[in-house]
């Protein structure tokens, strides 16, 4: 590819030929506002639909205005993007949304988080001149986890090519025309009735509120209020190096023992680690795997811990229903186990017991009211927030967040190794599995228990783990279009693997649709997987099958990994749905 040099407000540089206009000035850390475009995690996935026009420059020779995100540059060329010309016209594009926006800035879920909010403000907007017609839509909150408010979707389409493009699940699109024009499911059907995952990529991708999670702040709220609940939270290992961000913390710090603090002076009576859980789950699905491995069973095993994942599957393969393992998620073993064993050790009613998850997820909302993942009408986990949510909370309580102290997580349902923090990075899940299956096949001690072929940002990572002289052949995809990838080779007869992780997020847990907002910058997602890897690190015990809190649970209620009480509590099953 050859280098082409570009003068921007006077300024040189050189880049390549095909480079956007918008890319060359991002060298030279000359802003342009936009809207509409963002790199989706893979740098070759762009929402470059130039639809918004916040971008416009002025380009010497050139009559009209260019957008700079969807425009190449090429040798010589000029550019200004601070003329009068370029400014006015973005300003009149921003007051034109405006006109066609609702006021209810003060109130609205995505306020001082609203990227039209903050353009307008960095263009000094103080008064919209254009007056008439305001869409209205029916605000669709028939789904657990997402809220679609169609009066604030501006068009930008990022939504669209995130659920299209990234995920593949295609549920988002242009309907209608002119004035009437909305991205939304086909025929404007409510999410609930589609293919929906409900993984949140679109929200964590919406610049305003057309697209935010179902609020459960009230719901949490109102159980800590309730003396006659004794109200437990759970928190997943992606979190702890999550929430710093929202309170100006750089990214990837770990907040484990502050995050601990904090929940507690929330009011809740227990703090507990969904890690353990996740131990736990290595416990089943290893044993699952070796099962299976030994006796000639149905591989490869698909990992189940992810619920976006596990919807896209019952959708879009429902041939496939047999493959993936019987586990629940971590955080739905959590609570089987909080309202059995942990109801008879505290002499608590289990209806008295009220599960909260604190989750990087949107899915897992949706997740925790599945039928299937409750006993006797009790649901094991009863209340699902994110990130972003339990930071609401902090804040509306007035917690200092960054001064309070380090403290433990509560016992029996604490004790952790560091085969459970990984799970919240991608390829996670698979490396555990792999540190436990790899000992109970051979009787040996693994003594390098990372696998580093695993782990990075790659889409698809594929490995050959040897297994004394086995070849164990495993993969691993993160985002719902590179799983399409996978179950499409193994339908086809062209895979050959025992064992695949999947994750519906990209990165994993640590890019959840729950997480603090990101804007498509990547680099936070990799400052958040270095940052569970590091806790992973520091764990005196790296292997799910050495947490003695798990074993004695085993020994103590549970009986055999694998075996009939754990298939009652820890296992579940999948529906065939149809596809729309």
């Amino acid at each position: 590819m050859s280098l082409v040099t570009v003068t921007i407000n006077n300024r040189q540089v050189q880049v390549e030929e095909g480079t956007t206009i918008l890319e060359a000035a991002k060298l030279l850390n000359i802003k342009i506002p936009t809207l509409c475009h963002l790199n989706l995690h893979d740098t070759k996935m762009v929402n470059q639909t130039a639809s918004c026009r916040v971008c416009m420059v002025e380009v010497e020779g050139r009559r009209n205005l260019a957008p700079s995100c969807a425009t190449p540059v090429y040798d010589k060329m000029v550019v200004r993007t601070d003329s009068l010309r370029a400014i006015n016209a973005r300003r009149t594009v921003v007051e034109l949304l405006l006109s066609d926006h609702p006021k209810d800035c003060l109130t609205c879920a995505k306020n001082t988080d609203c990227e039209l909010q903050q353009i307008a403000a960095d263009l000094g907007v103080r008064d919209i001149p254009y007056k008439g017609e305001m869409s209205t839509y029916e605000i669709d909150d028939s789904s657990y986890s997402i809220v679609r408010n169609l009066d604030k979707c501006i068009l930008c389409r990022r939504c669209e090519t995130m659920c299209n493009k990234v995920q593949t699940v295609n549920v988002l699109s242009g309907v209608d025309r002119g004035f009437q024009t909305v991205v939304a499911p086909a025929f404007n059907l409510p999410m609930t009735e589609t293919s929906c995952t409900f993984c949140g990529q679109c929200v964590a991708v919406c610049p305003t509120a057309a697209l935010t999670e179902v609020s459960n702040i009230p719901k949490v709220w109102r159980a800590l209020r309730n003396k006659e609940k004794f109200v437990i939270v759970q928190t997943a290992p992606a979190v702890r190096v999550a929430l710093g961000e929202e309170f100006g913390m750089e990214p990837g710090t770990i907040v484990t023992g502050k995050m601990v603090s904090a929940l507690r002076n929330l009011g809740f009576d227990k703090v507990f680690d969904t890690d353990f859980a996740a131990d736990l789950t290595i416990m089943e699905e290893a044993s699952e795997f070796v099962h299976r491995f030994k006796h000639g069973g149905r591989l490869p095993i698909l990992t189940s811990c992810c619920p976006g994942w596990v919807k896209f599957f019952e959708h879009q393969f429902p041939d496939l229903l047999d493959i993936p393992s019987t586990c629940k998620s971590p955080h739905e073993m959590f609570g089987a186990v909080a309202k059995t064993y942990l109801a008879e050790k505290l002499g608590i009613d289990p209806k008295n017991i009220v599960v909260v998850s604190v989750m990087p997820c949107l899915a897992k909302k949706y997740e925790a009211a599945r039928p299937e993942l409750s006993r006797d009408g009790i649901q094991d986990v009863d209340i699902v927030i994110t990130t972003r949510e339990l930071a609401k909370m902090l804040k509306e309580a007035g917690i200092n967040f960054a001064s309070l102290p380090e403290s433990d997580f509560d016992n029996p349902l604490g004790e952790s190794t560091g085969a459970s923090v990984i799970f919240g990075a991608t390829g996670g899940v698979l490396e555990a599995a792999l540190r436990t299956a790899y000992e109970w096949l051979t009787n040996k001690t693994l003594e390098d228990v990372e696998f580093h072929a695993l782990r990075g940002m790659d889409g698809v990572k594929e490995a050959i783990i040897k297994i004394d002289d086995i070849d164990v052949n495993v993969a691993v995809a993160h985002g719902l279009g590179n799983a399409r990838k996978i179950l499409e080779a193994i339908q086809k007869g062209e895979a050959n693997y025992h064992a695949i992780e999947i994750m519906a997020c990209p990165g994993g847990c640590i890019g959840g649709g729950g997480q603090p907002y990101i804007h498509g910058n990547v680099e936070i997602v990799k400052k958040r997987a270095l940052a569970i890897y590091e806790e992973d690190r520091g764990k005196v015990k790296r292997k799910s099958h050495e947490n003695e809190a798990v074993i004695k649970l085993y020994e103590d209620f549970l009986g055999e990994p694998y075996g009939e009480k754990a298939h009652e509590l820890l296992h579940t099953h999948y529906v065939k749905r149809q596809k729309l």
